[in-house]
């Protein structure tokens, strides 16, 4: 079973390489990666991939930009295993990675997401604990486990404890909801909700085996700053009470409407831009 590990580009070339290299140095050797170039202005990233010589490795361009939103869409779409991995172009996978997703996988047949354990780290490469993924280690599951229906709703909505680009996605499923359009914070939460409501499930494995760089220069928290990540976020989580209210979800709905974890990061990092306008 092959599997896709579908990369978006467009940032730090040094942390592209590093998360390229991370996937070369997999114990798992059965995969194929697609590097989707959302127009980066600089060609050393394509020249570097050439010059690495793998046959495994596949590089697109896109002939316009198409944002976060459709190049993750781009990506869905070049995905031809049965499971695939949209990782970010600054993460890091553990070189026992792929061998553990797939692992939990193949004992876990029925699943469509498949969340391992994750470390958070910094510019630098250096483990980090910020508030809100502490926030993210308590509301997640205490011990391995398999959730679906309405407890794994509501559980995502009291706060999103999943990393993205650390997912491992079944294809077929994932194509018949697709990344919904107008998002581009919520756009991970907003399809783990879409499967859910499909019947879907997902299996949780609290071992570490991927690295999530958490930077000021990411698109959730530049958005953070000015507000629109907060904006989309709201609109989001109202539609989805309403949605739940409606499919008979009782504890889910009231969870997207309270949206509590939501709400907090909103308040501290307003306090955090207030005090920053004090400070200048």
């Amino acid at each position: 079973m092959t599997i896709d590990v579908m990369m978006p580009f467009y940032g730090d070339v040094g942390h592209f390489k590093q998360a390229v290299i991370s996937v070369v140095d997999q114990t798992d050797v059965d995969w194929r990666m697609v590097v989707v170039d959302d127009c980066y202005p600089d060609p050393e990233p394509a020249d570097w991939l050439t010059a690495l010589d793998d046959p495994r490795i596949v590089y697109r361009r896109n002939t316009v930009n198409l944002g976060v939103n459709g190049n993750f869409r781009r990506c869905v779409d070049l995905a031809d295993a049965d499971y695939f991995v949209v990782m970010g172009c600054d993460d890091v996978m553990a070189p026992d990675y792929l061998a553990t997703v797939r692992r939990l996988a193949h004992v876990n047949p029925d699943a469509v997401v498949i969340q391992p354990g994750v470390e958070v780290i910094d510019d630098a490469g250096r483990p980090v604990s910020p508030l809100g993924d502490r926030i993210k280690k308590r509301l997640a599951p205490a011990h391995a486990t398999v959730l679906s229906g309405e407890p794994l709703a509501a559980s995502l909505f009291h706060g999103n404890w999943t990393y993205f680009p650390a997912l491992l996605w079944r294809t077929a499923e994932v194509r018949d909801v697709g990344f919904r359009t107008g998002f581009d914070v919520v756009l991970d939460l907003a399809l783990l909700i879409d499967l859910t409501v499909a019947g879907g499930a997902l299996v949780y494995d609290p071992t570490v085996v991927f690295a999530y760089r958490r930077h000021s220069g990411s698109v959730s928290s530049v958005q953070a700053v000015d507000g629109r990540r907060f904006d989309e976020e709201n609109r989001f989580f109202a539609e989805q009470a309403t949605r739940l209210r409606e499919l008979g979800w009782p504890k889910a709905a009231r969870a997207a409407k309270i949206h509590a974890t939501s709400r907090l990061n909103q308040l501290t990092q307003r306090a955090s831009a207030a005090a920053s306008k004090i400070r200048r």
